[in-house]
C-alpha cells in the first residue's frame, strides 16, 4: 500500500485527489488549515485516512505526517483570482514558505519523490497556443498583485527542480490549467457565472436575459474537469520521469461568449452579453498542449457541456459559499 502525504487535501483539487487515491487502496495523510479547505469534501473516505489539521508551512508538522511516505503532493495555496488581487501578502507567503517547507520536511522524512502543483498562471499570455512545457516562465509586472499567485509558481517550481534536486530519487511539476467541476470554490469564472446566471434568470423570469462579463466575450480558455486532471497527476506520478514539468488539461477551446451560451442553455434561456473591461493582468487566450501527458496515456474524457452540467448542478444547489473569506 502506496502511503503519501497531500497538502491542501480538503482543497478542491486535493480533495477530489484524496478521494481517488483512498479509492485506488492508497494510504493517505491530509494536511490542510482548512483556510480554503472543507472537511466535509472528505467525509465520504474520513475514517479511511489520516488527518492532520494543521498548517502546510508548519515544518514540524509536515515532517511528522511525512514519515513513512512514499510521496508528498503538494497542492496546498491560496488560489481564486479575486484572492490574487485581495490577499497577494497570504497568497505569496503560503506559496513559498509552503514549497519550502515540503520539500523539507520530505528531505527529514526520507520522502524519496515530491509532486508539487504550480499553474498555467507562470507563463501568463503565452507566446504560443497551444502551449507546452517550454515555453519561459514570465512575470509581467511585479505592482500588479494578480501575479502573486503566478510568482510564488514560478518560485515553486524553482524550489522543487533546484533546491530539492540532490534529496530526491523523483521530482515531478504539473501545471493544472482551468480546472473545474462541483464545489470548486466561489471565487472563479465558472461558478460566478453559474450563480449569477441563476439569480438573473430569476430575475428576469421572461424574454432575453442580460449577461454582463469582463471582456468581449472573445477570451479563450481550455477547461478541464477535475476527474480528469485527477487522472492526469496519478498517470504522470505513475508513468512520468524525474525532473519533469506536466501541462494537465483539456486542448478543448471554447471563447467566454460560447461558454455563457453553453450556460444559457442549462437554464433554458438565451444571453445577451455585457461587456465590459477586462481587469488587469487578465489572459485573452490559453490552451494547453497535452502531448506530453498524451505520451503517457493520459487522455481527458469529461465533455465541456456535461462537466457544466455536472458543475451547474451542484452549485444550483450551493450559492451561498461557507463563512470563509478565502473560499
Amino acid at each position: 500500500m502506496t502511503r503519501a502525504v497531500v497538502t491542501g487535501g480538503g482543497g478542491f483539487i486535493g480533495s477530489y485527489l484524496v478521494r481517488s487515491l483512498v479509492a485506488r487502496g492508497w494510504d493517505i495523510v491530509v494536511v490542510d488549515n482548512l483556510a480554503r479547505g472543507r472537511v466535509e469534501r472528505l467525509q465520504p473516505v474520513m475514517d479511511q485516512l489520516d488527518w492532520r489539521q494543521g498548517d502546510a508551512r508548519d515544518l514540524a508538522l509536515m515532517t511528522e505526517a511525512a514519515r513513512g511516505a512514499e510521496v508528498i503532493f503538494h497542492l496546498a495555496a491560496v488560489n481564486g483570482t479575486e484572492n490574487f488581487y485581495t490577499r497577494p501578502e497570504l497568497v505569496l507567503d503560503v506559496g513559498l514558505r509552503g514549497a519550502l517547507a515540503a520539500v523539507e520536511s520530505g528531505r527529514a522524512a526520507g520522502v524519496p519523490d515530491l509532486v508539487v502543483a504550480s499553474s498555467a498562471e507562470v507563463y501568463q499570455t503565452p507566446p504560443k497556443v497551444p502551449t507546452d512545457e517550454d515555453v519561459p516562465l514570465t512575470l509581467p509586472d511585479s505592482l500588479n498583485p494578480r501575479y502573486s499567485y503566478g510568482g510564488s509558481k514560478i518560485v515553486s517550481e524553482l524550489i522543487a527542480f533546484n533546491y530539492a534536486q540532490e534529496h530526491y530519487r523523483k521530482v515531478q511539476v504539473f501545471r493544472p490549467h482551468n480546472v473545474y467541476g462541483p464545489d470548486m470554490g466561489w471565487k472563479h469564472v465558472l461558478p460566478q457565472f453559474i450563480i449569477r446566471a441563476k439569480e438573473l434568470v430569476e430575475k428576469h423570469p421572461t424574454g432575453i436575459v442580460p449577461f454582463p462579463i469582463q471582456g468581449d466575450g472573445q477570451e479563450t480558455r481550455a477547461f478541464c474537469y477535475v476527474d480528469d486532471v485527477v487522472d492526469g497527476i496519478v498517470t504522470m506520478y505513475e508513468h512520468g520521469g524525474h525532473r519533469e514539468v506536466y501541462h494537465i488539461g483539456n486542448p478543448e477551446m471554447v471563447s467566454i461568449a460560447d461558454l455563457v451560451k453553453i450556460i444559457a442553455s442549462y437554464f433554458g434561456r438565451e444571453f445577451e452579453l455585457v461587456k465590459g473591461e477586462l481587469a488587469a493582468g487578465g489572459t485573452r487566450v490559453r490552451c494547453p498542449d497535452i502531448g506530453k501527458m498524451s505520451a503517457l496515456g493520459y487522455e481527458p474524457s469529461v465533455a465541456l457541456v456535461e462537466g457544466v452540467r455536472r458543475t451547474a448542478d451542484w452549485y444550483v444547489d450551493n450559492t451561498q459559499a461557507p463563512d470563509n473569506a478565502l473560499l
